[in-house]
């Protein structure tokens, strides 16, 4: 329990780090009686956040995207509009609504429109086929999926009989309902419900079944905290332009739009990434943040030199990614190049975010995940469930005020005093940084031996002739598992026996791979993570 002393020193540096951001600033009283209204009426929901940048920033462009600049009252006024055209259509209070939507800005008016009329959002990955759609809308209870028109024949299928409301669209459609249909309704906020909208980021099923991981609306202090606990451990801004190119649907970029909006944020969002067009965007946009996934990076950082040089980037501030492991070397090449900006958060969907490594962390231990963000709590433990001592590889178990309840379709993560596991192994260093060695079910024991993949892949990619890398166990009747490179090759490539032999100088004999299977790219799912099933079935 927190003392007077504790709640107060807590309120005092959430002021100072909302201060220092410049989220706190002289406001209009109007413009501040129009923000207390907002969150009267919706609570602490993604309708309040856009109603009140709204209400400070009313002219400001808030997201720019292939159709061009939205400014924040065109959000608000749009998203009640559409909010209006769900209650016509049907959708209530503690709905579920499904959204499978590319980066744009139909992405954010349909959310902010479902928080408006209280409905619950579920993020569909835009990598699902019919039968990820089909398990999800029926663990979930979905009553309408709001998604692109490239996803409509794949929605059908899986969710036949669902009402369905398109976002993007190629042109007008009178066939089926449409987010600029219902945009050209009513503008008027819609009546206050009394259930503030939860939240439902679905793993990302490369272990399993995708399953829900909801959050229900913080309250006001909270949120605050929240806030404060990432713009102290990421340096991000108020009013500052971000190209989000991590996808809105998972954990990372669905946390980023929502700091973003609460900080009153310029989003350039595109519907595809494209490493090329990333880096002209940032100098085109002068952007002052750019978040991604660390695979985003690396297709940058394959760029010709020429195309990097001809798009300077003097405003990048922060890089701030996350959703899946760093290569090895990769964020010292990047900050190389744009300088000491890179930020690299590890979290996972039940826990939210655990730690950040800063610049510093990177250049001083490169592969350290950095450290508890404030607020965390990070426990390494063995397999009994008892702590081990720093540099010793163990379970990792987290708690963070946005840890999830437990999954929306029943079940949980294993729990130890209040801290969820992460599903990784990992160790901590004697000043308290972590380090990620690998899936926890990942690891490969052969001849009796453990081998986390994630070690042999570091030093597969620090050879000058590999892009990209993965480290798989097959079975062997010999030794149980045995392991398998596959890997993508750079500069004409490299003989298997010369990269076996090079792994043989830098590792242990029984960490060497048995076989090397080249490839063209490897399989990875909508965040960037490899799809290892793909590489052993």
């Amino acid at each position: 329990m927190f003392g007077v002393d504790g709640a107060l020193e807590r309120l005092l540096t959430t002021a100072r780090v909302l201060a220092t951001s410049g989220v706190v600033s002289p406001v209009r009283p109007d413009r501040l009686v129009s923000m207390a209204r907002a969150l009267s009426r919706w609570g602490m929901s993604p309708a309040t956040v856009v109603a009140a940048a709204a209400a400070r920033r009313p002219d400001a462009v808030a997201v720019l995207d292939e159709a061009g600049a939205l400014s924040y009252e065109e959000l608000d006024r749009r998203s009640n509009a559409v909010a209006h055209g769900l209650l016509e259509l049907g959708v209530r209070e503690r709905h579920a609504v499904a959204l499978l939507a590319r980066n744009s800005r139909q992405f954010v008016i349909s959310l902010a429109a479902a928080a408006k009329i209280g409905a619950d959002l579920i993020y569909l990955n835009t990598g699902f086929g019919a039968r990820e759609i089909a398990g999800v809308v029926g663990d979930e209870g979905v009553t309408a999926v709001i998604a692109d028109e490239e996803f409509q024949d794949v929605v059908a299928e899986g969710a036949p009989g669902v009402l369905m409301v398109l976002a993007e669209t190629q042109g007008a459609r009178d066939d089926v309902p449409t987010i600029d249909g219902l945009a050209a309704g009513a503008t008027s906020p819609p009546p206050g419900p009394a259930h503030v909208s939860r939240h439902v980021i679905l793993t990302s099923g490369t272990t399993g079944r995708p399953k829900g991981a909801p959050r229900e609306a913080p309250g006001l202090l909270a949120s605050a905290e929240s806030m404060v606990a990432l713009v102290a451990a990421i340096p991000f801004r108020a009013r500052q332009v971000t190209l989000l190119a991590a996808p809105m649907f998972h954990t990372w970029g669905f946390a980023n739009l929502m700091l973003g909006l609460g900080l009153q944020s310029t989003f350039v969002v595109r519907r595809r990434f494209d490493p090329e067009e990333t880096v002209a965007l940032l100098a085109e946009h002068r952007a002052n943040a750019l978040v991604a996934v660390p695979v985003m990076l690396q297709r940058m950082m394959e760029l010709p030199a020429e195309v990097i040089r001809r798009s300077p980037a003097p405003d990048l501030r922060v890089v701030a990614v996350s959703g899946s492991a760093m290569p090895a070397g990769l964020a010292e090449q990047f900050m190389d190049q744009y300088g000491e900006v890179v930020h690299n958060l590890y979290g996972s969907t039940e826990v939210s975010y655990v730690t950040v490594a800063n610049p510093q962390d990177l250049r001083e231990t490169p592969g350290t995940a950095g450290r508890p963000v404030h607020g965390v709590t990070v426990r390494i433990v063995d397999e009994r469930g008892e702590p081990v001592p720093p540099g010793t590889t163990g379970r990792i178990f987290a708690g963070s005020p946005l840890t999830f309840e437990g999954y929306s379709g029943g079940g949980d993560k294993e729990r130890i005093d209040g801290l969820v596991a992460t599903g990784d192994l990992g160790h901590l260093d004697d000043v308290g940084r972590l380090f990620v060695d690998g899936r926890d079910d990942d690891m490969i024991v052969s001849g009796g031996e453990n081998v986390y993949p994630r070690e042999v892949e570091d030093v597969l990619l620090t050879h000058p002739a590999v892009a990209d890398a993965a480290v798989v166990g097959v079975p062997d009747e010999r030794f149980g598992e045995a392991l398998v490179a596959h890997v993508v090759h750079r500069d004409g490539g490299v003989p298997a026996e010369e990269l076996r032999a090079y792994l043989k100088e830098r590792l242990a004999g029984y960490k060497v791979p048995r076989e090397v299977v080249v490839h063209d790219s490897l399989p990875r799912n909508e965040t960037g993570k490899v799809v290892r099933d793909e590489l052993t079935g």
